[in-house]
């Protein structure tokens, strides 16, 4: 749960923002917080479609981090989607799926993360998900010269 406490429409604020120092590019282990369905506003060549917005815990060390990724649901960025269930156990390579996004929060993976300059102020740096790896499957894997 998160610290603090909710304030009032007329309550009185001091608190200044905050410097945010983004993580290292590098490899970290995530958890999925939750997501929102929403809609993308249509960009290039995608027209607007369903989005899910995706919270990742990101873990980094001595400090957690969130990270929001938008899956946009068209068929052109299915490997996308895919790369997500697969990330988290929910998908085999090759195996069609029904994407169940409830199974989502909670579930843990590992992600390449990146760092890209923002919009508003390319000086400022944030963290993406660029990556997430496929979990490891139940099966060995394959050692070369062993039987």
């Amino acid at each position: 749960m998160a610290e603090g406490r909710e304030l009032g429409w007329e309550d009185s604020i001091k608190e200044d923002a905050q410097d945010f120092e983004p993580l290292p590019e590098g490899d970290y282990n995530v958890t999925i917080e939750k997501f929102d369905r929403s809609r993308s506003k249509g960009e290039g060549k995608l027209p607007a479609c369903n989005m899910a917005v995706v919270y990742f815990t990101v873990h980094g060390g001595d400090r957690e981090i969130t990270v929001r990724e938008n899956y946009v649901l068209h068929s052109s960025l299915e490997w996308k989607l895919s790369e997500l269930f697969r990330g988290v156990g929910l998908k085999k390579e090759g195996e069609e799926l029904r994407m169940n996004w409830g199974a989502l929060p909670g579930l843990t993976a590992r992600a390449k993360v990146g760092l890209k300059p923002g919009i508003k102020d390319p000086n400022k740096k944030f963290n993406t998900i660029e990556k997430l790896y496929p979990k490891e499957s139940a099966k060995p894997a394959f050692k070369t010269g062993s039987f």
